[in-house]
């Protein structure tokens, strides 16, 4: 099932020329991205759930996110060379293999109570996702027509976010609700350590079910035959036909795709610092003085609007420029961030979840539009953006430094100049490598 060596980028054929259908392993695949949707969200329930247990503020919470997105810069360039060597399923296999360890390592984390241990499972955790993420993101992009890989991604990115819209409200109920954690300082040495045993316990037993249902998805995966897709030799034409990409020795030439790993690294760290924050700070008597267990079920609003968002931008960016829809999004965050810095209250509340809908189809986007044109190094490029993930690990650590020291609502301006730069990307960013030409 290899494309033949004068199709288009993305433009799946037989070797007959007739384009084929891949529904099934589209289908396949989603499961994937619901799969590191959903445990990416439960961070985010961890990190209120660890502060209160170990006593942390806001920086020492964020190495949570730190260790998970760090694991992107570490092994997205391993994984893009061993996805390169093994091919698709026999990497997924493996990358579904290794976030399942990473899942069962928190049972001897939680039993030993050491937060350094927590940080060791997650890096783990991710280094599996990372691998997932590297095979399946430019999978998802070629496996069709080149002008619909944005709302390809989108649709199947979509169920991403219907994990992590369901991972917030499970996190809630089996760790937030399990047990209200208290500070450990409250109580006598040997009232502290029986506490915080019986709180961290709460971790348990849903990641051993993670680590479950990721090796049955491995099982099913060593039992699918996924097509096997080939990147030409040359680079396509500009899907207008009115322009070029120009052609670089090496893939850090291609600027487009060097500024769209700019563009990845500012919006994961951006989404991933708002998700990281919210509990806490709807929790402020100042903001909604929710519970924290309330505060992890509205989390779910905010990713929530990201799935519906993504089936809305499905549909959109087939009729609509992705650099457009991609601009106009990012300056509707900016937009909402600003009225909820200057608010307060409630209204600074449902402005920060209403920014789920518009974050929608930013990482997809940015993705195919960065990649487009890259040609046989359409892999390399990919390896490049997963790299860029670590955004993930470094923006909410730089908001956690503001919100230390200068509050929680005024921290908000990190994501916020996270969010012009994705503006500039989807109106002039991605052009950085198209030269005209009246004919080839």
């Amino acid at each position: 099932m290899a494309m033949t060596t004068g199709a288009p980028r993305g433009a799946a054929t037989s070797s007959t020329g007739a384009e084929r259908d891949y529904t099934a392993a589209l289908v396949v695949l989603t499961s994937l991205f619901f799969m590191w949707g959903l445990i990416t969200s439960l961070n985010d329930i961890l990190i209120p759930h660890l502060k209160a247990i170990f006593t942390l503020n806001y920086v020492e919470a964020m190495l949570v996110q730190f260790s998970f997105f760090g694991a992107y810069l570490v092994m997205s360039y391993p994984s893009g060379y061993l996805v390169e060597k093994l091919g698709y399923r026999r990497g997924i296999i493996i990358g579904l293999t290794t976030a399942g360890i990473g899942c069962l390592l928190f049972y001897p984390a939680a039993s030993t109570a050491s937060y350094p241990a927590f940080l060791a499972a997650l890096f783990i955790l991710a280094s599996g996702i990372t691998l997932l993420q590297v095979a399946a993101n430019p999978y998802v992009a070629v496996l069709g027509k080149p002008e619909t890989a944005s709302s390809r991604l989108n649709l199947t990115q979509a169920f991403n976010s219907l994990g992590t819209t369901i991972g917030p409200v499970v996190g809630s109920v089996l760790i937030l609700s399990a047990a209200a954690p208290a500070a450990v300082q409250n109580f006598t040495s040997a009232d502290a350590a029986a506490r915080v045993a019986e709180e961290v316990s709460t971790v348990q037993m849903p990641y051993v079910a993670l680590a479950i249902v990721l090796c049955l998805i491995a099982v099913a995966f060593s039992r699918f035959r996924l097509p096997v897709i080939t990147e030409p030799d040359t680079p396509p034409d500009h899907p207008a036909g009115r322009a070029v990409y120009r052609q670089h020795d090496s893939v850090w030439g291609y600027r487009h795709l060097v500024l769209g790993a700019v563009g990845i690294f500012l919006y994961v760290g951006a989404e991933v610092s708002i998700g990281s924050f919210l509990v806490n700070f709807m929790s402020q008597p100042e903001i909604g003085g929710l519970q924290e267990h309330v505060a992890g079920r509205y989390l779910s609003f905010y990713w929530g609007g990201a799935m519906v968002g993504r089936f809305i931008g499905s549909a959109v960016l087939r009729k609509v420029k992705p650099g457009r829809v991609l601009a106009f999004n990012a300056f509707v965050v900016t937009v909402l961030l600003a009225v909820a810095m200057s608010s307060g209250g409630r209204v600074a509340m449902w402005s920060v979840i209403a920014i789920g809908l518009f974050n929608s189809i930013m990482f997809p986007t940015i993705f195919t539009l960065a990649i487009e044109g890259l040609g046989k190094r359409t892999g390399e490029g990919s390896g490049v953006l997963c790299m860029a993930i670590v955004g993930g690990a470094i923006v909410p650590v730089m908001q956690g430094f503001a919100a230390d020291h200068v509050g929680i609502l005024t921290s908000f301006i990190v994501p916020l100049v996270c969010y012009l730069y994705i503006a500039y990307y989807g109106l002039r960013g991605h052009y950085a490598d198209f030269e005209t030409v009246t004919s080839r």
